[in-house]
C-alpha cells in the first residue's frame, strides 16, 4: 500500500488545493494531499530516467489505492479544463533530461530510408518548447530546428502535443506531427514505447534501455499522440527535427477581400494574388511555410482595401549566420496581463448593452498597435515563435474547418459580430491535416479560425454563437482541445470526428490501460465529451 509517509526520491507533495491556469480563465479545486511534484531522483542510479519511470508507476499505484484521479501538468497553458482532474495534479516541469540518439538506438528500417540518427531527439515531458528550441538551435552540433511551433513557446512539449497545438505549417502540420515515438507509463507495473508500425524508429537496444514494452501500431500511436493526458503519464517523446533553417516573415496590410483572395483562402491557390505576395509560394531557395490572414471584425468590408485584411506570410529559407536577429521590444505594444484585465473588468462591469457599444472603438484603437503591416523579420523557429500577443485574462477559441469553407465561415463570423461585437480579432491559419484520430486539425487541408481577445462574458457568448451557427449550417468543424470548448458534448463530438474514429480511440485506451488505471486517468472533461468508459 503506497503511503505519503514514504515518498520515493524524486517525488514531493505539492501543498495546494486550488490552482489557476496560466491565462487566468478558471480556478480549479484539487483534493487535499493529492498533488505532487516530480524531480530528477537524487540517487546513485546509472539511469535517472528509469528512476523517474518508477516514480510515475508509484503515483499510479497511489491513485489506484486511494481512488484518486491524477493528471500530469506542464505550464498550465490550456484555456480549457482538458488537462485537470478532480483528484490532484502532477507537476512535471522539472523533468527535462534530453538525449541525442546514436545509430544503435535507431531502427535499421529508419536508417535504410536514408534518414540520420541526428534527425531524432529524445526528451522528457517537462521541457518547454522554448528550451527545446535553444537545445536544437544553439546547443546541437550541427544545429537543428523543430519542424513546427505554436504561436508562442511557453508550453511543455507534452502539453503542446497532447492538445494538438498547431501553428500554421502549410506543408508541415501541427507540432505533434513531427513526433515519431512516445514512452508512456500506463500502470504501476507497465510502461510502453509506442510508435507506428508503418514507421519504426526505435531499435531493440533503445527499447531495452527504456525497459519498456514495445507497441508498434498505427492506430495506437494516432490515438495516444493527441490524448490530453488520458492514456497515462507521457514520460518521453521522440521528435524528428531537421537541419536548421530560417523564416522570412512579411506582414501586408490593406489587402482587399475579393474573389482572388477567397480563391487563396479556400483552395490555397495563390495564382490570383501573386502581385500581393512578396514571393510566389515556391521559388529558388524560398518556400511558403506559413500563411495567415488577420481580420479586424469591427472594420471589415468586402472589395474595400481600406477596410480589408492583413496577411502574414513566412518563407522557409536556408540558414545563414549573417541575418539580423529578431529583437523583442519591451517598450512596444502587447496585449499584456494588466490591459486585458482592465478591459475585461470594464466590459463586464458595464453590462452587455453598454459594453457591446464600447467594443468597436476599443478594438479599432488597439488592433493597429497589435498587428502592424510592414514589420518584416527573419529568424529561426525559436526566434520567430517566441512570445504571444494575448496573455493573462485572454479569451481564445480555435475552430478547425476544411479550407473549402474558410470564406463562408469568415463571413458568418462577420455577420454575428455586427449584432454581438467581439472584443478581439480573427486569424485564419492554414495547417496540413493530421493523422491523429482526435486531432482537431484532421481535415486534409485545415483552416484554423482563431478568435483571440478579452475574456469577458460578452466574448464567451460571441464564441458560442459562432459554434451554434456552424452547427446550424451543417458546416463540419472541430474545436481546439486546449482552448475554449465548453460546448463540447458527445453528440457534437460525433459530428466532428465520426463514430469510427472515436471508437478506435476509446478501444486503444482500453487496450492500453487496466480498468483501475483508466479511473486514475479519467476526468470530468472526458465524461462531458463521452470519451470515458
Amino acid at each position: 500500500m503506497t503511503s505519503l509517509t514514504d515518498l520515493p526520491h524524486g517525488i514531493s507533495l505539492l501543498p495546494i488545493t486550488t490552482w489557476e491556469n496560466g491565462h487566468e480563465n478558471f480556478v480549479h479545486t484539487f483534493k487535499q494531499n493529492a498533488s505532487f511534484k516530480l524531480s530528477i531522483p537524487s540517487s546513485q542510479s546509472s539511469n535517472p530516467y528509469f528512476d523517474t519511470t518508477k516514480n510515475f508507476q508509484w503515483l499510479i499505484q497511489y491513485g489506484i489505492d486511494n481512488n484518486l484521479p491524477l493528471r500530469a501538468m506542464g505550464n498550465g497553458w490550456s484555456f480549457s479544463e482538458v488537462a485537470v482532474c478532480e483528484g490532484g495534479l502532477v507537476d512535471t516541469k522539472a523533468l527535462r533530461l534530453t538525449y541525442n540518439l546514436k545509430n544503435s538506438f535507431v531502427a535499421p528500417e529508419y536508417l535504410q530510408k536514408g534518414n540520420l540518427a541526428a534527425n531524432l531527439f529524445f526528451t522528457e515531458c517537462g521541457i518547454s518548447v522554448l528550451d527545446l528550441d535553444e537545445k536544437l538551435e544553439q546547443d546541437s552540433n550541427p544545429k537543428r530546428s523543430l519542424r513546427a511551433s505554436g504561436a508562442s513557446n511557453g508550453q511543455t512539449i507534452a502539453g503542446c502535443t497532447s492538445t494538438n497545438t498547431h501553428g500554421a505549417g502549410v506543408n508541415v502540420g501541427a507540432v505533434h506531427d513531427s513526433i515519431v515515438g512516445l514512452h508512456i507509463v500506463v500502470g504501476p507495473d507497465r510502461h510502453v514505447w509506442i510508435e507506428k508500425k508503418s514507421n519504426p524508429v526505435a531499435s531493440n537496444d533503445f527499447i531495452k534501455w527504456l525497459g519498456a514494452e514495445l507497441i508498434q501500431d498505427d492506430d495506437m500511436f494516432n490515438s495516444a499522440v493527441v490524448s490530453f493526458g488520458s492514456f497515462g503519464f507521457i514520460h518521453g517523446i521522440l521528435i524528428e527535427s531537421e537541419p536548421i533553417f530560417l523564416l522570412e516573415q512579411y506582414r501586408l496590410g490593406n489587402i482587399v477581400y475579393n474573389d482572388a483572395l477567397k480563391k487563396a483562402m479556400n483552395h490555397l491557390d495563390f495564382s490570383d494574388i501573386l502581385d500581393v505576395l512578396p514571393y510566389p509560394p515556391v521559388s529558388p531557395d524560398k518556400e511558403m511555410y506559413h500563411f495567415e490572414i488577420l481580420v479586424n471584425l469591427q472594420k471589415f468590408e468586402p472589395n474595400n482595401a481600406q477596410n480589408g485584411v492583413y496577411i502574414k506570410t513566412m518563407y522557409k529559407i536556408p540558414y545563414r549566420d549573417d541575418y539580423t536577429k529578431i529583437k523583442i521590444d519591451d517598450k512596444g505594444f502587447t496585449y499584456g496581463d494588466d490591459l486585458l484585465g482592465v478591459m475585461q473588468t470594464v466590459l463586464d462591469g458595464l453590462g452587455p448593452g453598454l459594453s457591446s457599444l464600447l467594443v468597436p472603438g476599443l478594438v479599432n484603437k488597439l488592433f493597429p498597435l497589435a498587428f502592424t503591416a510592414g514589420d518584416n523579420m527573419t529568424g529561426t523557429v525559436g526566434e520567430t515563435f517566441s512570445n504571444t500577443k494575448f496573455r493573462g485574462k485572454a479569451a481564445s477559441a480555435a475552430i478547425g474547418v476544411h479550407t473549402d469553407s474558410a470564406s463562408q465561415v469568415l463571413e458568418e463570423i462577420v455577420a454575428i459580430n455586427k449584432e454581438f461585437p467581439f472584443a478581439g480579432a480573427l486569424a485564419l491559419r492554414y495547417v496540413k491535416g493530421t493523422g491523429a484520430l482526435l486531432g482537431f486539425t484532421h481535415f486534409d487541408k485545415t483552416c484554423v479560425m482563431e478568435l483571440d481577445g478579452v475574456d469577458s462574458q460578452l466574448s464567451r457568448t460571441f464564441i458560442e454563437k459562432v459554434w451554434n451557427r456552424l452547427d446550424e449550417l451543417s458546416i463540419p468543424f472541430t474545436m481546439h482541445w486546449g482552448k475554449f470548448n465548453f460546448s463540447l458534448n458527445p453528440s457534437l463530438l460525433q459530428k466532428m470526428y465520426g463514430n469510427e474514429r472515436i471508437e478506435k480511440w476509446k478501444n486503444c485506451r482500453k487496450l492500453l490501460l487496466s480498468v483501475e488505471a483508466r479511473k486514475v486517468f479519467t476526468n470530468n472533461f472526458m465524461k462531458q465529451c463521452g470519451l470515458d468508459d
